[in-house]
């Protein structure tokens, strides 16, 4: 997946996805490329007056995401191919996009995530960029945890953090298929 600037002039449109085990999901869109996917009560959700208007969930671009997210609800899918365009520094879209060669199932340590990019001594930053993830589950900032293994923070909130990780590391459903649409 590659993760591009949006377009300045490419007009927001929003749905809602109402039927996910982690609660309502709100995807963003400009243009043909999703912008966010945002959960209720999540840090750095942007003003809903951003999302611009109400869009077809049946259209381009999210009736894929909305596919793809069912499909990896029901553990069928383990990465997403969705047109993406994010709003971020170099260093943040940067990291963005090394957070999806993150393996399904697996995590990293900030630090180690910082290594991959080349900057061993900004594992701080990288958590400052993974926290500003505007579309969380696309981009699994949920697999990247403490030094020590430990959960610290998400943007959706440590209960969903701990239950994605669960889920992804079980071949138990802990999403079963009547609750993924």
């Amino acid at each position: 997946m590659t993760v591009h600037a949006p377009a300045p002039e490419a007009p927001r449109t929003h749905t809602v996805l109402d039927d996910t085990p982690v609660g309502p999901l709100t995807l963003v869109a400009a243009g043909e490329a999703l912008t966010g996917l945002y959960m209720t009560a999540q840090r750095h959700r942007p003003p809903q007056e951003t999302f611009g208007a109400p869009a077809d969930p049946d259209e381009p671009p999210f009736a894929p995401a909305i596919t793809q997210l069912r499909a990896y609800f029901r553990g069928e899918l383990t990465t997403f191919d969705l047109p993406l365009a994010l709003h971020g520094t170099p260093f943040q879209r940067r990291v963005w996009a090394a957070l999806c060669t993150i393996p399904y199932g697996e995590t990293l340590s900030y630090g180690q995530l910082a290594e991959r990019l080349g900057v061993p001594t900004a594992a701080r930053a990288v958590g400052l960029a993974n926290g500003r993830n505007p579309v969380g589950i696309i981009v699994p900032c949920h697999r990247v945890v403490g030094a020590n293994g430990s959960l610290t923070g998400y943007g959706g909130g440590l209960d969903r953090k701990r239950r994605l990780l669960a889920f992804e590391r079980t071949e138990d459903a802990l999403f079963p298929a009547e609750a993924c649409g």
